[in-house]
């Protein structure tokens, strides 16, 4: 009985590894891509961007349009006359009223044309935040298939110096080879198993890494598939002051400057006179339902004259803003352009590289399989 249960826990114990070990998902850089796409913090917040930049035209907007208001209103009054004698007084009043701009100095206009622009801003910037998701989720999805492949290499490499190391103590046990060269192989083997503990350790960190940059709010353990293969060797060197004019940093500096050359429009129309229209509608009366009917319909013109300079410093305000995002604009373009220059360069290293490390690997097994057959 004592064995039987023994060997149910056995099982039991067991069955929650194997559930352990298939848990562990395989994934392709496409899964990977997508599940960024949809969780990523940095990506939902330039959306709600783009949404915000929206939401503020439409306020904006709202401006244009006749803005209409309803009031109801009941009240009662009680008042002394004599010393023996009071009097009582009822009002009752409903009715609808509005309001209509009819000219401002196009300063709504283009407050509407500079949140437009603001919106292109945004969705920029979702272009910039994508790329830089994509970057980084590249780079980590490299980093987990290359610690995966470090760590076949390494147990390659632990089971070659164990077998050197037994061949070593033959040698000395039979007189053929001196002390240092036996605690030399165990150095080896020491390192060796040191590198695989390694490996495992950047792993486990790469696999972080990669839930990070997926959006991932928990850490499942994961493995990943694909290849090392560079589908674009991009050996021409391409025409960066064209691919430059689709760089979401620079249209989204182009935008900022865009909307700030409408808020200098903006800023002037603030000395035009102010021009609205009113209308309204109600009943009143001292019983309810009122039955007095009273309308009313007018003109309001608001004229500003003296505001202690105000209208001029938001001008001056707004063209600060003009000119510092003009510049802005500038300098975007040329880091951009330099950055593209850099990473061209760095590609072309990085390709070289892998040339000569690939002749150097050939060289090294060429050499191995001399030294294993001597």
């Amino acid at each position: 009985m004592k064995n039987i249960r023994t060997l149910f826990i056995i099982l039991f114990f067991l069955c929650i590894f194997l559930r352990q070990v298939s848990a562990e998902e395989t994934l392709t850089w496409g899964d990977c891509l997508a599940e960024a796409k949809k969780n990523h913090p940095d990506l939902i917040s330039a959306v709600e961007g783009i949404n915000e930049q929206k939401a503020s035209k439409s306020i904006t907007a709202s401006g244009l349009y006749p803005q209409i208001g309803a009031d109801i209103d009941a009240s009662t009054a009680k008042k002394s006359t004599t010393s023996a004698s009071t009097s009582t007084s009822d009002s009752y009043s409903y009715g609808l009223s509005g309001t209509q701009l009819v000219f401002d100095g196009f300063k709504t206009i283009n407050d509407i044309n500079a949140a437009s622009e603001n919106i292109k801003s945004a969705q920029q910037n979702y272009r910039f935040t994508s790329s830089e998701v994509r970057l980084n989720l590249r780079s980590a999805f490299i980093n987990l298939l290359k610690a995966q492949e470090l760590i076949q290499v390494a147990e390659d490499i632990v089971k070659i110096r164990r077998d050197n190391l037994i061949l070593i103590t033959l040698r000395y046990e039979s007189g053929l080879e001196h002390k240092g060269a036996l605690l030399t192989a165990e150095a080896n083997l020491d390192e060796a198993n040191f590198e695989l503990s390694q490996a495992k350790r950047d792993v486990e960190f790469a696999r972080r890494q990669l839930t990070k940059e997926m959006g991932r709010r928990e850490f499942r353990p994961m493995h990943v598939k694909g290849d090392f293969a560079v589908r674009d060797p991009a050996k021409e060197k391409p025409n960066f002051e064209d691919i430059v004019k689709t760089n979401p940093s620079v249209l989204q500096a182009v935008a900022k400057k865009n909307s700030a050359a409408f808020s200098v429009r903006s800023a002037y129309g603030n000395f035009a006179p102010e021009l609205s229209g009113t209308a309204g509608a109600n009943k009143s009366s001292s019983h309810w339902p009122p039955d007095n009917d009273q309308w009313n319909l007018g003109l309001s013109v608001n004229m500003p004259i003296f505001e202690g300079g105000l209208k001029f410093a938001q001008v001056s305000q707004a063209k600060a803003i003009y000119n510092q995002a003009e510049a802005n604009e500038r300098s975007a373009r040329d880091a951009a352009i330099v950055d593209l220059e850099q990473t061209w360069v760095a590609l072309q290293d990085a390709m070289e590289t892998v040339g000569v490390q690939r002749k150097s690997r050939e060289a090294s097994d060429e050499r191995s399989k001399i030294a294993e057959a001597q």
